[in-house]
């Protein structure tokens, strides 16, 4: 069966993404400083990155930064803000990644994996492309203990058309990271509008 495309619906809410994402500021906030401290000096790929909410607050603690995204318009507001010259913008297949093998000492995904369909096949390539004691960063929502506001939430992003194609919890979500060789290093749980657990992963 083909994977379904939904870079329509990515570039249909480019626009409004970071309002909507408003909600979600503290986690991030919280997020930037553990990813600084992470990838410092160091060459880094970001996936579905949409409009740059992380890359244009990290990006210059790293030596060098690419940030690729399947949805142009993302990448157009990804732009506007773009935030030093160590930051390079440009659409990418997350499933099929345009680098050669080992090219990256850290790679981020930030709340993708849930709404990609074929999740393995991204960690795949994310293994491919990390050096040899490499760093995956994925932050991701979980359903867990969701609140009413949070429950909400979800039902909004599915009558939106952004249906989560995997509902994990925590121990669903290190689990199925482990089942592609990523074993996780660090983890939290983030208070967000629909909880996030924040995850630093090494591939073997």
């Amino acid at each position: 069966m083909p994977v379904r495309d939904t870079s329509k619906i990515w570039n249909f809410y480019a626009p409004v993404y970071n309002l909507f994402m408003l909600t979600n500021q503290n986690a991030y906030h919280e997020m930037y400083q553990k990813i600084i401290k992470t990838i410092r000096n160091k060459k880094v790929l970001e996936l579905a990155c949409g409009t740059g909410l992380i890359s244009n607050h990290v990006a210059d603690a790293s030596k060098a930064y690419i940030a690729t995204d399947f949805a142009e318009n993302m990448l157009i507001q990804a732009q506007k803000k773009k935030s030093t010259d160590k930051l390079h913008y440009m659409k990418a297949d997350a499933s099929a990644l345009p680098f050669e093998n080992k090219s990256f000492d850290v790679v981020i995904i930030s709340n993708a994996l849930h709404v990609i369909p074929n999740p393995e096949k991204v960690l795949s390539e994310i293994a491919r492309v990390l050096k040899t004691g490499g760093i995956l960063i994925a932050p991701n929502f979980i359903h867990e203990n969701l609140n009413g506001s949070a429950l909400l939430m979800s039902k909004l992003l599915t009558v939106a058309g952004i249906a989560f194609e995997t509902n994990w919890n925590a121990e669903e979500y290190i689990a199925f990271l482990k089942q592609n060789r990523f074993y996780v290093r660090k983890k939290a749980v983030l208070k967000a509008s629909i909880p996030l657990i924040y995850t630093e992963a090494n591939y073997r």
